[in-house]
């Protein structure tokens, strides 16, 4: 099985960091607002960051550590 550490952007323009097994369907509960209590009220998100890890483990330190850092260290992950 796979897993992913992703990034979202809100419609406010603030990030969102998780990770799933599943991108298109995580994608698609924040959208529905079913995912998280911070995107449920910042519909709709879009991806602007996906990174595969080996697994569950990796992809959860990875949010952690994306989730550190400040917003500018974010963005060069993307842009």
């Amino acid at each position: 099985m796979r897993f992913y550490c992703y990034i979202l952007e809100c419609s406010d323009g603030t990030f969102y960091t998780g990770w799933t097994n599943d991108p298109e369907r995580r994608i698609a509960q924040h959208n529905k607002g079913k995912g998280a209590r911070y995107t449920k009220t910042r519909r709709p998100v879009k991806l602007v960051y996906l990174e595969e890890q080996t697994d569950k483990i990796a992809a959860l330190k990875r949010e952690r550590a994306i989730k550190a850092l400040p917003r500018k260290k974010k963005m060069e992950l993307f842009i």
